[in-house]
């Protein structure tokens, strides 16, 4: 099949570009500027822009899927501009895909959707969303994930992921910010625990958009339906997070606080610098430190029987691998492959 993947310049997009080659597909991808990666000389380039309605025009001819994996990331930053980039760009990216001919559509949607300050224990994809626009990150998703299933049609077919803290090698998001801060002996965990997670290698992740993808090429009963993707493996997140800090060599996190204590700290934190115009990130986020002190794992029963998915990479051998790329080529974090 002919593919065109977007945001294959980051973690996601070229995990899932890659797998998609070398399943045989053939993949355009839309870069904002060229970059100059080996892996990338195997497919199509198509220099554009989610703002761009003619360039997304120009990206999406030809092309039988598009694997929509473009998004602007972070916790921190104005409303707009996360409803420009992940809401109307994502719009925009439907519309050109429809009126171009293309015949399905992937969309790389959040776990943090439905994110709430409450435990969340094994749900499954009934759970409502959440609508929180002081959240804007996954406010954005949100409401791109319901344009793309609203827009799902028998001649142009939909379908939504829901990955869930997705790491591994040359992750430019978690890993980078838990080392700067435990270097810096300012990286502090909740107490009260265990806060349960299903934190998502980054190759079951791609696993995940090249079987959807698929699926909705054989027919199968998923098009118009959102999964939650995960390791299916949940475990304990200050436990976690000291084992991913321990496989790059970065000092374990050894402070903690109580989760109200934390949450009232970010609360004030955020306001402050609201009040100031700060656009740089402050110390800690109530989005941030809602996620740090409370469990948060789906149950995967619906990808696994609609999709077929099963994760090909245990936690284990996952933190192996992370440590492999460390030792090779430094921290292995943040970088790009």
């Amino acid at each position: 099949m002919r593919v065109l993947v977007t945001g294959a310049g980051g973690f996601v997009g070229s995990h899932a570009a890659r797998q998609l080659m070398e399943r045989g597909h053939e993949v355009r991808l839309l870069l904002r500027k060229p970059l100059a990666r080996e892996w990338m000389s195997d497919a199509e380039v198509v220099l554009g822009d989610l703002g761009d309605l003619p360039s997304l025009r120009k990206a999406v001819s030809g092309v039988e899927g598009v694997v929509h994996c473009a998004a602007k990331s972070g916790i921190w930053g104005p409303l707009a501009e996360y409803l420009e980039n992940n809401t109307m760009g994502t719009n925009r990216l439907l519309e050109a895909a429809r009126q171009g001919g293309v015949g399905r559509f992937v969309y790389t949607s959040s776990y943090s959707v439905i994110h709430s300050s409450e435990s969340l224990a094994g749900i499954d994809e009934t759970r409502p969303y959440t609508l929180d626009p002081s959240a804007p990150y996954p406010y954005s998703k949100m409401l791109a994930e319901r344009l793309v299933l609203l827009a799902n049609n028998p001649s142009f077919k939909t379908v939504a992921l829901r990955p869930h803290l997705v790491w591994g090698p040359w992750d430019p998001h978690i890993l980078p910010r838990l080392v700067e801060r435990s270097r810096k002996g300012r990286l502090i965990l909740f107490s009260g625990g265990p806060y349960m997670i299903d934190a998502t290698y980054i190759d079951n992740v791609a696993l995940a958009h090249r079987l959807a993808l698929e699926k909705l090429d054989e027919g199968a009963p998923v098009d118009g339906e959102v999964f939650f993707i995960g390791q299916d493996q949940p475990q304990d997140l200050n436990e976690f997070i000291n084992l991913l800090l321990a496989s790059v060599n970065a000092p374990p996190a050894r402070r903690t606080v109580p989760p109200g204590l934390g949450r009232a700290a970010a609360r004030v934190l955020e306001r402050v610098c609201q009040a100031l115009g700060v656009r740089r990130e402050p110390p800690s986020t109530i989005f941030a430190a809602s996620q740090m002190s409370a469990s948060h794992w789906s149950n995967l029963d619906k990808a696994k029987k609609l999709l077929g998915y099963e994760p090909v990479v245990s936690v284990a051998e996952g933190l192996r691998r992370l440590g492999e790329a460390a030792a090779l080529r430094g921290y292995a974090v943040g970088g790009r492959k």
